[in-house]
């Protein structure tokens, strides 16, 4: 049965990160937290783990479609990999429970700018 839950979610997190650029935190984390008793900071290390070569394929397959832009790529990667790691970081000093409800509260204000405004 948890091989079967964690198939499951990996497939649901895989197409929605091809689809919309997202899986691995939005899907899996809290996913695994809720489905499976996984708790938030292994939940966030696993689904990071996972999301490399989620993101390998569907990077592959937005380049054939020329939904890349290799520029605007290459200049977020250098700051993406230092918040990558300062966010990694902070984990060792965010108990759980803030990290979960910090978690919650961004999806929710994502959730909220997105069904709210234009642009």
């Amino acid at each position: 049965m948890h091989y079967l839950m964690a198939g499951l979610i990996g497939l649901a997190s895989g197409v929605a990160s091809g689809l919309f650029g997202v899986g691995g935190g939005i899907i899996m984390v809290p996913a695994m937290m809720m489905l499976m008793g996984v708790p938030i900071k292994t939940a966030v290390g696993t689904s990071l783990a996972v999301i490399i070569p989620t993101a390998v394929i569907g990077v592959s397959k937005h380049f054939h479609q020329q939904n890349v832009s290799l520029p605007l790529a290459l200049s977020l990667a250098p700051t993406a990999l230092i918040g990558g790691y300062m966010g990694a970081w902070l984990t060792t000093l965010i108990d759980a429970p803030q990290l979960k409800r910090a978690f919650g509260a961004f999806l929710v204000l994502v959730g909220l700018r997105l069904l709210c405004f234009k642009g």
